[in-house]
């Protein structure tokens, strides 16, 4: 396990905080969202997009990015997103804000369209993602992948959805807090853990 970050205020991070020392919004995306549980289904939906947009790139390139990629994907309202055709795709490829890839573009318009079904299946996003939360003390830290996240990129891509490989699904899983993946010794393990035990799972 790599060494813990020190910033200056002495409280320590986990690792990756180092891949952006100074930045502000970084450290606070660590110390605030990552490994906290999320049950909304926007906020569940908004992640899956944008860890697909992350392929190939940094994470702080996307959170950057990330108030842009709301106002381009209209907050990730998957009914909303689910109804964007040709005229939407060609303003998003001339949006400077975000990442302009066409196959990412349309992959996120197209898994809004699967979402739309999956809810009408399930009854929330919430519900379905929280189904591959793996067993108590069964997760390792610095994994890239997972059984869960195996289980539910398998799933997914049998329903159709695109940009969800099993390491993808992991990172969704680490950050909105089905695991609680923060180094020992991190200075907000301990509050992650508090939030994942008062949490109510989505059923």
């Amino acid at each position: 396990m790599k060494p813990l970050y020190l910033p200056p205020d002495g409280r320590p991070r986990c690792a990756w905080c180092a891949a952006a020392p100074g930045d502000a919004t970084y450290l606070r995306y660590h110390d605030e969202e990552w490994g906290r549980p999320v049950a909304d289904d926007f906020r569940l939906f908004e992640k899956l997009c944008l860890e697909g947009f992350q392929s190939g790139l940094s994470w702080r390139t996307i959170l950057n990015k990330r108030e842009a990629f709301r106002a381009g994907f209209a907050g990730f309202d998957f009914n909303a997103v689910a109804r964007f055709g040709a005229a939407d795709v060609a303003r998003l490829l001339a949006d400077p804000g975000i990442v302009r890839h066409r196959g990412k573009i349309e992959a996120a318009i197209h898994n809004a369209g699967r979402c739309v079904d999956l809810v009408a299946e399930t009854g929330s996003l919430g519900a379905y993602l929280w189904r591959f939360e793996p067993p108590k003390n069964s997760v390792a830290h610095n994994l890239s992948q997972s059984p869960g996240s195996e289980a539910l990129s398998k799933d997914l891509k049998k329903r159709g959805w695109k940009f969800v490989g099993p390491t993808t699904m992991h990172a969704l899983m680490q950050a909105m807090g089905l695991i609680n993946d923060h180094q020992p010794g991190c200075h907000h393990w301990a509050e992650a853990q508090r939030q994942r035990e008062a949490f109510q799972r989505p059923a």
